[in-house]
């Protein structure tokens, strides 16, 4: 694993999925094969290969803290193309002071992990006005998870992670996405321990390898992921669980 510490000119940038990301990593650990933010790598300069290099932005929290004093305060995604609790996390907190500032000043924001690291700093997270939580939950059998996510944590830790943060009176949220192998089985998995659930299919390339060679590919097609998505779609109005499909 290679793992530079950076001087990053900037941390709180425009996002399209919300009004801002941070990003306190450039790349992850967790290395997951389908990751869209493999095309990170056409800009980083780096030649190794995805999962295998971490670059640290050591000073994302005083940027941070200058940053939020000049643009106007809208909802902050944390993170689009790491995860913010990967394992370097648990060393450097860069996350956890980036979370610190943003509730010291009242900003909405939106975790998206798959890390029960995230619990660590429940403390903030409960404390803060307008933070919510999520887990990106891609399938709920583990035997696929390992497959594909090999390096991340498992199935049952996020679930159980998602539990006690809800029980803890935060609100929730899980992502189906990209649907993997075994998804349409989440839904009962997730009910009492999320306020919503978001699906996508997946619109990327990266892990066809793994397709192929575990003679997946009729889980990889147009058919199935409509299949899934519709059955994941009437499981939460059976149980009455908000579900946003984008696709």
């Amino acid at each position: 694993m290679n793992i530079n510490e950076i001087q990053s000119k900037s941390i709180l940038s425009a996002s399209k999925v919300y009004d801002y990301v941070v990003n306190p990593y450039v790349g992850c650990q967790h290395g997951c094969s389908y990751c869209y933010a493999r095309y990170m790598k056409r800009f980083t300069g780096h030649k190794e290969p995805w999962g295998e290099f971490v670059d640290v932005k050591i000073n994302a929290a005083e940027l941070l803290q200058k940053e939020i004093n000049k643009k106007k305060k809208a909802k902050v995604w944390i993170s689009g193309v790491c995860d913010p609790y990967q394992p370097l996390e648990a060393k450097y907190e860069l996350t956890r002071k980036c979370l610190q500032i943003l509730a010291q000043n009242d900003w909405p924001v939106v975790i998206q992990t798959r890390s029960p690291l995230v619990l660590r700093d429940i403390d903030i997270i409960k404390e803060a006005k307008h933070f919510e939580v999520g887990f990106s939950i891609t399938t709920a059998d583990d035997e696929i998870r390992k497959l594909f996510e090999p390096h991340a944590p498992s199935i049952m830790d996020r679930l159980n992670a998602l539990a006690e943060l809800h029980q803890s009176g935060i609100r929730t949220y899980a992502m189906i996405a990209p649907i993997l192998p075994g998804a349409e089985d989440l839904v009962g998995m997730l009910e009492g321990i999320v306020d919503y659930i978001y699906v996508d299919r997946m619109n990327y390339n990266y892990a066809d390898f793994i397709y192929k060679k575990y003679h997946l590919e009729d889980k990889r097609s147009d058919e199935y992921f409509d299949f899934v998505g519709q059955e994941i779609m009437y499981k939460c109005t059976q149980l009455g669980i908000e579900c946003h499909i984008f696709f």
